[in-house]
């Protein structure tokens, strides 16, 4: 049992680490169109991102590893379930990253243009996307005795879904201008810096309505109420929110960007922890619901990955680490000259 609650919050983390960090540059794709005013500041914007984005995307590939090798039976109903959503979230990252490589080969406004389309869609959709479909693993879907989802696309698109798109996307679009107010020069960081301050209050505002909807949608907050103890979570990620604010006006932008990470991390936990021991609750009764318990692998397979987590995933977050102190300056003129996206 120990090994199954083990695995059930590495599970967790691999989810939060992928939103901290892929989560931005979701955020600076989807401000592309509107902050990006000359070639000059779109070239910045993907600049910022362009030794780090694939990187992170590594945690997407890490997180859904997991999820096969240690919960095998989620896997199976969680891919077939979403299967639609993953398929359009798939190809939104695949022309994404074509977008970055490919835009800067013709010299040609309307060819850039079209990959800058795909750079904001491949943005905007991942970001939408994942909060719907988290958001409907928070209330349940339509989960038989056999594990089949009886639903569809658009049974996924319910009021509560979408609001967990927007809080996403809103949270990701926070999380960008903080990190391009970071590595933005001149007129542009000021820019994102204005932009950065509205979209706290904008987020605010839908994380507040998106948990009084999880209040009224789920069964989430059913762990808070039988271990107070916990709400200290609630209160810490309020904490961070307000940090994130503070040091934001203070101009410490990077203080304020990894204040905005722990504020997605406590996020995430925030529905884990009320999901536990679930991994996948089902609406139509609660005895078909997926648990951490339920739909694990072998306690031998168990302890050989917790092993290799052990050893390897401080590895690469120290690389991470390394990477974004290397790139950790301002976009220069110099920068510029280089038209590679990595």
């Amino acid at each position: 049992m120990e090994l199954q609650i083990t695995w059930f919050f590495l599970w967790a983390l691999l989810w939060a680490i992928f939103f901290m960090t892929d989560g931005y540059d979701f955020g600076i794709g989807t401000l592309l169109p509107f902050m990006g005013r000359t070639e000059t500041e779109k070239k910045v914007m993907i600049n910022s991102m362009g030794p780090l984005w694939d990187g992170n995307e590594v945690w997407l590939i890490t997180a859904g590893g997991v999820t096969f090798a240690a919960f095998p039976t989620l896997y199976a109903a969680m891919f077939s379930s979403f299967y639609a959503a993953l398929l359009l979230i798939l190809f939104a990252l695949i022309f994404r990253g074509v977008a970055f490589e490919f835009r800067h080969h013709v010299d040609d406004e309307g060819w850039r243009g079209f990959w800058d389309l795909c750079i904001f869609i491949g943005s905007v959709a991942p970001a939408v996307l994942f909060g719907v479909a988290f958001a409907n693993i928070f209330q349940g879907v339509p989960l038989d005795q056999n594990g089949v989802y009886h639903g569809s696309l658009f049974s996924l698109l319910n009021g509560y879904g979408l609001l967990g798109g927007i809080f996403f996307l809103v949270l990701f679009m926070e999380h960008g201008a903080l990190w391009l107010a970071i590595k933005a020069p001149g007129d542009l960081e000021k820019r994102a810096d204005l932009l950065a301050n509205g979209l706290w209050w904008l987020s605010l505002a839908v994380a507040l309505l998106f948990l009084i909807a999880t209040k009224l949608k789920t069964q989430l907050y059913a762990n808070y109420y039988a271990n107070p103890v916990l709400f200290l979570l609630v209160l810490l990620n309020l904490g961070l929110f307000i940090q994130t604010k503070i040091f934001l006006v203070r101009k410490s932008y990077f203080t304020a960007w990894f204040s905005s990470a722990l504020t997605i991390l406590c996020c995430t936990f925030f529905g884990f922890i009320g999901l536990f021991p679930k991994v996948l609750p089902s609406s139509i009764h609660p005895a078909y619901s997926l648990t951490a318990f339920n739909s694990s692998s072998s306690p031998l397979t168990l302890k050989i990955m917790l092993t290799v987590v052990v050893i390897f995933i401080p590895i690469i977050l120290a690389y991470q680490v390394w990477t974004y102190y290397l790139f950790k300056d301002k976009i220069s003129e110099a920068d510029l000259e280089m038209e590679e996206a990595y």
